[in-house]
């Protein structure tokens, strides 16, 4: 697997990086598309990447080592953020597919009948109207596919360093 690589000594720590980027965290976000995005969830997976990462580094809690440090070690944006990134980039390609597709009618779904009583279960589309709201986006946005993509891309700090 992976971890005889992610934990070796002698690798280099852009090496690992690319490793967690292309092959770990993928699978990690695997779906995370149509999950309802609870708070539990994201600290779930922040909590998945900063141990991961931890791990990678052969860094122990006791070593009082911020995880906004390891980030920055290994060169990786937050995984809310690349799960915010994709949430995003799939609610963009539901709204210019045809109005035929299965995914833009599941979208426009309305499930009959009435809700149980008490604060309505948090769905994915509340997750992407509060995502568009921090980044300060609307949904007639998506339109323009490459500016659209421009304004939502979260990029992994690694990523420019290895470009030059």
């Amino acid at each position: 697997m992976t971890t005889g690589v992610t934990c070796d000594g002698r690798m280099k720590d852009h090496l690992k990086t690319k490793i967690y980027r292309t092959v770990i965290r993928p699978v990690a976000l695997y779906g995370t598309e149509c999950w309802p995005a609870t708070k539990e969830v994201e600290c779930r997976l922040s909590v998945m990447e900063t141990k991961m990462l931890r791990w990678t580094a052969g860094i122990t809690r006791l070593d009082h080592i911020l995880n906004d440090n390891i980030r920055k070690r290994f060169g990786v944006a937050a995984i809310q953020k690349k799960m915010q990134e994709n949430r995003l980039r799939w609610f963009g390609h539901v709204l210019r597919a045809e109005d035929n597709t299965l995914a833009k009618s599941a979208y426009t779904l309305e499930v009959a009948g009435m809700r149980a009583k008490g604060r309505p279960r948090q769905r994915c589309i509340d997750t992407v109207h509060n995502y568009l709201k921090v980044v300060r986006l609307h949904p007639d946005m998506t339109r323009g596919r490459i500016k659209w993509r421009q304004r939502i891309h979260t990029a992994d700090p690694a990523t420019r360093r290895d470009k030059r």
